[in-house]
């Protein structure tokens, strides 16, 4: 019995993580193959492990905000932000947020969206880590280092908990200079 707590104890992030992202077939379309991190985020020991592992590579550096996309990048980036005594910036769907904003338009598979953050969230200069669940095509991270960088932000990375290297959003990142993290990758899309 012992035995087998501490290989549970000793098993690895992939399989904490792996084992805690639902996989839903068929959403939101027929073929897609849907990443749920809902389950993750309700399993206290991978939810912990995730965070900690995106926060480990600046553990003691000096960074002054995580930006989180709208919505699972707000649960994940607030308490990356907690964690890293940063503060939080949400970029949300236009229109959502109360105050002056600024706004990007991107592409999607079904055409365009704008997405905006305050216009007094970041100032230049700041140091800043962009986070959300999940990177696929990359178009909506993308915008959203396109609308950081037209702040002024000096964006240190991009990190997400699941990667689907088959639709090269990671790629697009990268190709813009932005070092990209993430914990676990899923085949196709």
């Amino acid at each position: 019995m012992a035995g087998n707590r501490d290989t549970t104890v000793k098993s690895t992030l992939e399989e904490t993580l792996l084992s805690a992202i639902r996989t839903i077939p068929d959403y939101p379309k027929p073929g897609i193959l849907f990443r749920d991190i809902t389950t993750m985020l309700g399993d206290a020991r991978a939810f912990r492990r995730a965070v900690d592992e995106l926060v480990h590579p600046w553990a003691g550096s000096k960074i002054d905000k995580i930006a989180g996309i709208e919505a699972r990048g707000f649960i994940l980036g607030g308490a990356i932000a907690h964690q890293m005594s940063a503060g939080f910036v949400p970029i949300r769907k236009k229109g959502k947020l109360p105050h002056e904003t600024v706004r990007v338009a991107y592409s999607l598979e079904y055409g365009l969206d704008e997405m905006e953050m305050h216009k007094d969230a970041i100032a230049p200069g700041q140091r800043v880590i962009l986070v959300d669940d999940l990177i696929a095509t990359g178009g909506t991270a993308e915008a959203a280092v396109k609308l950081l960088t037209q702040m002024g932000a000096q964006i240190e990375a991009a990190c997400f908990v699941i990667d689907l290297p088959d639709l090269g959003g990671r790629a697009k990142l990268e190709a813009l200079g932005v070092s990209v993290r993430t914990l676990v990758s899923f085949d196709g899309h």
